[in-house]
């Protein structure tokens, strides 16, 4: 579960992380009023679950409660990559530091935990990793052993941080570490991570991602959010089905998180030649769908007024091709007309029975495809029509 920067800086602070004090508003009236109980400037912050607030205009600010209001007004209901602000935090502006960042991440690639450093924060990591690889440090974690004092100090100095401030750096990489095993997270980031004039280290920002899996052993429920941005993945957790929404215009479903990452990298990489049409979600419809299940994944999808396209790709196991094209038939039945193309790509356990459902319900929106690579094809090329 994936956390918003208020609530992760509310993590942050209950372990000791200094963050700048601040409150969140729904309304730009509430803004204006928490302004006006700091009496000091304040930085207006869209609360999404995405990066790049800044550069779309979503981080302002306001030197008085007025200007609060007004920025408020501006940065409520915009849309950041997909994603709309329904909250702002308002915060108490910081003045004179330097930026840094650090994280904590689980590298599963290289089955570890990971700690990166740089002492170029503010900046997207990538970008520094690709342009000043010297200035990222990037460090595996021994989970048996952790972080302590002396473990951040080095991690600090090989990131290039300056020899006043490792110290104070240290004790927070300390807390950091701390988060990320005491709330199990698999990404806890900082950037940036500031150093005021006076040696205090604080948290600007905050990304927390928590493990799912070890939600029995929390009580994170206060953390999740029923909103996520227009409603789609609270719908589709109601339904139990597996979906993230992306940046992209291709609906994808498929049966099995392996075969549906595979289709996203192949649906990627079909649209290079399409004006780059990228995949709009991820959405598996588990093993053992049901008819039910694959028109409630259906009807999500189409939900999505950023989906031009769609494509199911289903390998028939433990889930029939049969089941899935009666799902398909019977969620355009629930839908009426659909509002764009449906590629629909069915192979293995009663391909051929599924097909023919498909084929008799005659369906102008739906079109078959035999092969993975041909479906995605297409279903670039209608998105991007």
């Amino acid at each position: 579960m994936d956390l918003y920067e208020y609530q992760a800086k509310e993590l942050f602070a209950r372990h000791g992380i200094t963050v700048p004090p601040g409150q969140v508003a729904a309304t730009p009236q509430e803004a204006r009023a928490i302004a006006a109980e700091m009496r000091a400037p304040v930085v207006i912050k869209a609360q999404v679950k995405t990066g790049g607030r800044g550069k779309a205009g979503g981080v302002r600010l306001a030197p008085g409660p007025s200007a609060a209001e007004d920025e408020a007004r501006r940065i409520l209901g915009m849309d950041i990559k997909g994603h709309t602000a329904h909250r702002v935090l308002v915060e108490k502006a910081t003045g004179g530091f330097e930026e840094y960042y650090a994280a904590y991440l689980v590298d599963r690639a290289n089955r570890t935990l990971l700690a990166m450093v740089s002492s170029e924060g503010g900046m997207d990591i990538e970008e520094v990793a690709a342009t000043k690889p010297e200035a990222l440090a990037r460090i595996p974690i021994d989970a048996t052993i952790g972080v302590d004092l002396e473990t951040a100090r080095l991690l600090a100095a090989r990131a290039g941080l300056p020899e006043d401030v490792l110290d104070a750096v240290a004790a927070t990489l300390v807390r950091l570490w701390e988060v990320l095993v005491e709330e199990d997270a698999v990404l806890v980031e900082v950037n940036p991570l500031a150093c005021t004039s006076d040696g205090t280290v604080l948290a600007l920002d905050g990304k927390i991602t928590l493990d799912g899996n070890a939600a029995f052993r929390h009580d994170h429920a206060a953390l999740a959010d029923g909103s996520d941005d227009g409603g789609l993945e609270a719908r589709a957790r109601a339904k139990h089905l597996n979906y993230v929404k992306l940046a992209g215009q291709v609906g994808v479903i498929g049966n099995g998180a392996g075969l549906v990452m595979s289709t996203l990298d192949v649906v990627a990489y079909a649209g290079e030649r399409f004006d780059g049409v990228r995949p709009a979600n991820f959405l598996d419809i588990g093993g053992g769908a049901s008819a039910q299940v694959m028109a409630d994944g259906l009807e999500i999808i189409l939900s999505d007024p950023d989906v031009r396209a769609v494509l199911v790709n289903v390998f028939g196991g433990i889930t029939a091709c049969d089941a899935v094209a009666n799902g398909i038939v019977k969620a355009l039945e629930v839908l009426g007309e659909a509002r764009c193309p449906i590629v629909v790509r069915l192979d293995g356990n009663n391909a051929e029975a599924g097909r023919k459902i498909l084929s008799d319900a005659a369906h102008p929106m739906v079109r078959v495809v035999t092969t993975m690579d041909g479906a995605a094809e297409l279903v670039a090329e209608l998105a991007a029509a």
